[in-house]
């Protein structure tokens, strides 16, 4: 991982681990089941062999993926998500709400499955429980 952006700043910090070219969409091939590197590498035309090996070695130093070995010879991997890189779920569904918005044409839309109705992105309190309709950022006190 190459530091880019030294800035004390969450979305900074975030960019330096996953803001470099691809690493999103093979996060997201993770996310939604595809485990090893052919499958992630067929479904990302245009993304090199190279390339890819070098993103999901970042993003296991990073901590995001883990490598499993099934196979000594040739050695072949499995690739999946820690409980940090799952939490990026909710980043790549604000993608998508935020593309059902504004992208034409757009390709996906996040809905209630028991309704099929639109959903919105909310914001809860961690003490209460309860929908929080304002909010804002502050520094944290060290």
């Amino acid at each position: 991982m190459q530091t880019r952006y030294d800035l004390p700043c969450n979305i900074a910090q975030t960019l330096n681990i996953i803001g470099d070219r691809w690493t999103l969409l093979i996060l997201h091939e993770l996310l939604i089941g595809e485990t090893n590197f052919n499958e992630i590498k067929t479904k990302l035309p245009g993304l090199s062999a190279n390339l890819l090996s070098s993103r999901l070695k970042s993003l296991e130093e990073a901590g995001l993926v883990v490598a499993i070995l099934y196979s000594a010879h040739p050695p072949r991997y499995a690739y999946s998500l820690t409980t940090s890189g799952k939490d990026l779920e909710h980043i790549f569904n604000a993608l998508i709400l935020w593309g059902s918005e504004h992208l034409q044409p757009c390709y996906k839309e996040i809905v209630d499955a028991k309704t099929n109705s639109s959903v919105e992105i909310g914001y809860f309190s961690k003490e209460t429980g309860e929908r929080v309709e304002h909010i804002r950022i502050q520094p944290i006190q060290s």
